[in-house]
């Protein structure tokens, strides 16, 4: 892989750097990372990869393969890492960031490009690729995946210190490549016989624009970021992607569950023995056959001789089948430590058992927020806030049992403090501040008290008034 070292060492002319960049983009697309983020989309897409190339073969007499195109062949790809995923992400992301300063997701963020929103995307994208990238565009968050972005690593300390964001709409057409510097970033373009070009020269990350009714849009100034602006966001400690450990048992239940699909198609066939026909050949078996779906009747023969057509149809083992689907739909949510919300879906449920259930998705979750707090400190070193996040998880409860259990202590709490716990209970944490504002106000509005001193001092001047008369 090439690194930061290497661009360093390559000479400032276009030349140079049109090869580095297009030979940097060849090489990525070949490191098992890119690969198997390639893998892990298509499975996210509920493609899979596998399933997809899966041939039935027939065997001649002579043992030659060939490929088996008369019988069913059900290709079907379940949905179970799409689920992860989205489950994790949501999980831990779903109800966006906490800042100590409120103003501080409008200084990540814009009304185009949320930061939560952005976050979520890179969560996503880091799960399924091992990593994502967050480039500080001025007021908001870019997200790259792997796919598309090759990060170039100091070797000296491992920090990404360059990188190039490469995009294609189709292969007939121009590939786009944006090389990110400390110091700026430029713009090139490949035509379709590969000859490269600079589109736009090296430019600073902020511009500084001037309009006049002569000139227009001028640039007359620009700089840069304190360090270079876009920041890696890793889906786990481990640096892979989720798929990895998890391919070979989807595998296996997508073509189990298709082959049972097959096997339940073949076994709908019906089929015929004719006895005391012998004199028959293929061809009158195939007259046979398609006359009776035809006409739904046939003869047999009149002669005395006992022929008599009998109709067969074959039942599909299945039991063995579901057995194994259900036991590896079980190992699935065990192995990627994610809720299979059947298990606490069915009776009452108390609150220790969806604590229980929640637990492996809360232990993976923390090693993922991790990685998220780090990646939001870099984003936020570079915006020049100081600033703490926090989440709040998405966790499903027993709504009767935790507001029972929060009204008998009560007494031992603020009663501010019991009516927000509620409502996030509820699902209402965000209309908190109003619900007490207008407790408050009914409290002031029971005691007699009035909001303005001005009423209060009339009041008073006109009781005296009546007491003098």
């Amino acid at each position: 892989m090439y690194t930061y070292q290497d661009l360093l060492a390559v000479s400032q002319s276009d030349q140079d750097r049109i090869g580095f960049v297009r030979n940097a983009i060849d090489q990525h697309k070949c490191t098992n990372l890119y690969t198997t983020a390639k893998i892990a989309e298509q499975y996210n897409k509920h493609q899979n990869v596998t399933i997809r190339e899966f041939q039935k073969l027939l065997y001649t007499v002579t043992g030659k393969a060939v490929p088996d195109n008369y019988s069913p062949n059900f290709k079907m790809a379940c949905r179970h890492f799409h689920r992860f995923i989205i489950q994790e992400v949501q999980y831990l992301l779903g109800n966006g960031a906490s800042w100590n300063n409120k103003d501080t997701e409008n200084r990540l963020g814009n009304t185009k490009y949320p930061f939560d929103n952005q976050l979520q995307e890179a969560g996503k994208k880091a799960l399924i690729g091992g990593v994502s990238f967050g480039f500080f565009n001025l007021d908001h968050i870019d997200v790259f995946s792997v796919l598309e972005f090759v990060p170039l690593y100091d070797e000296e300390n491992g920090s990404l210190s360059a990188g190039i964001r490469f995009w294609q709409v189709a292969a007939d057409k121009p590939m786009r490549a944006t090389l990110y510097e400390i110091d700026g970033y430029t713009d090139y373009i490949w035509d379709s016989t590969g000859k490269g070009r600079v589109l736009n020269t090296k430019r600073a990350y902020k511009l500084k624009i001037r309009y006049s009714e002569a000139d227009g849009a001028e640039i007359y100034d620009g700089e840069n970021y304190p360090s270079f602006p876009i920041v890696p966001l890793w889906g786990n400690p481990e640096h892979q992607s989720e798929i990895i450990g998890l391919r070979e048992q989807i595998d296996c239940y997508d073509l189990i569950k298709s082959g049972f699909a097959n096997t339940v198609d073949e076994a709908s066939i019906v089929y015929w023995t004719i006895q005391n026909a012998g004199g028959m050949d293929d061809v009158d078996l195939a007259k046979f056959v398609k006359r009776i779906k035809t006409v739904h009747a046939a003869s047999v023969g009149d002669d005395g001789n006992g022929a008599h057509a009998e109709s067969h149809t074959q039942e599909a083992p299945y039991a063995s089948r579901e057995a194994l689907l259900d036991r590896l739909d079980k190992d699935l949510y065990r192995d990627a430590m994610a809720l299979n919300t059947q298990d606490i879906a069915a009776g009452a449920v108390t609150a220790t058992q969806i604590r229980a259930a929640y637990e492996p998705l809360n232990a993976k979750t923390d090693d993922f927020e991790y990685c998220v707090l780090d990646f939001i400190h870099g984003i936020l070193s570079i915006a020049g806030v100081e600033d703490e996040a926090t989440f709040t998880r998405s966790m499903m409860v027993n709504t009767s049992e935790e507001i029972t259990s929060l009204i008998q202590a009560s007494q031992y709490l603020p009663e501010d403090y019991v009516t927000q716990k509620i409502l996030e209970i509820l699902g209402d944490g965000d209309k908190a501040e109003d619900v007490l504002k207008q407790m408050a106000q009914e409290e002031i509005d029971r005691s007699g008290f009035k909001n303005n001193p001005e009423e209060d001092e009339d009041e008073a001047d006109m009781e005296g008034e009546e007491g003098e008369d």
